[in-house]
């Protein structure tokens, strides 16, 4: 039975898929932060899509987009010789998009808790919007941004329908838990089944009581600072 293998390229997708929505969501959330108008309730709306989309749907429409007759993968593959489907990479882009919207939602409510006044006092010191983003904004805003990273990270791990279609099951290369933990059940091996869903289990349930620490602990330190 190996555990290992899924549970090292599961975790390897799911921090680089964190990692490659994250910079990203931040960005987004940081633009629609402030933000009260109908154009940011449908820019945010189609961009946390994937949070109600079937998996397969969500899947099937990375595949029309990644592959050779899309018009992203065909200019990937003509370019630079890159295809994406049934590699770790698709799988990675896979999960990216499925952990997307959490951090997305997390850091814009966590942007829109920043007190704007702060923001205006440092524009009045003279620092330029960079400036304010990373000296004032961000540092406010980060314990709701890693409690979404989190969330997502946790997502990203237990993506399957999306995953399956874009990277397919390839052991050691595209197999991660929540494929192999269908595969395993499918070949009726309930042993193994069981072991992967209990290592999947742990490593989820630690994700989110990180998550849940870093709220309680940014809700206790706005209180104290009240």
């Amino acid at each position: 039975m190996d555990v290992l293998s899924p549970l090292w390229l599961t975790l390897e997708v799911a921090s680089l898929a964190t990692l490659l929505a994250g910079v990203p969501g931040v960005a987004v959330a940081h633009a629609l932060g402030r933000r009260r108008d109908i154009a940011r309730d449908a820019i945010e709306s189609l961009l946390t899509l994937p949070l109600v989309l079937p998996p397969t749907v969500l899947g099937y429409y990375l595949l029309v987009m990644l592959g050779r007759n899309g018009a992203f993968g065909a200019w990937l593959h003509d370019t630079f010789g890159i295809s994406l489907i049934f590699t770790r990479q698709g799988a990675i882009i896979a999960a990216a998009v499925a952990a997307f919207p959490l951090i997305l939602r997390a850091a814009r409510a966590a942007f829109a808790d920043v007190d704007p006044q702060l923001e205006r006092a440092a524009q009045t010191l003279g620092l330029k919007p960079a400036a304010i983003f990373f000296r004032v904004s961000l540092p406010l805003a980060w314990r709701g941004i890693g409690a979404g990273v989190l969330l997502a990270f946790a997502r990203a791990m237990g993506e399957f329908g999306a995953t399956l279609m874009v990277a397919g099951s390839l052991p050691g290369r595209t197999q991660t838990l929540s494929i192999a933990i269908y595969n395993a059940v499918m070949a009726g091996d309930d042993a193994t089944a069981q072991t992967l869903v209990l290592v999947s289990l742990v490593v989820a349930l630690i994700a989110l009581v990180l998550a849940a620490q870093i709220l309680r602990r940014g809700a206790r330190g706005g209180c104290d600072a009240d």
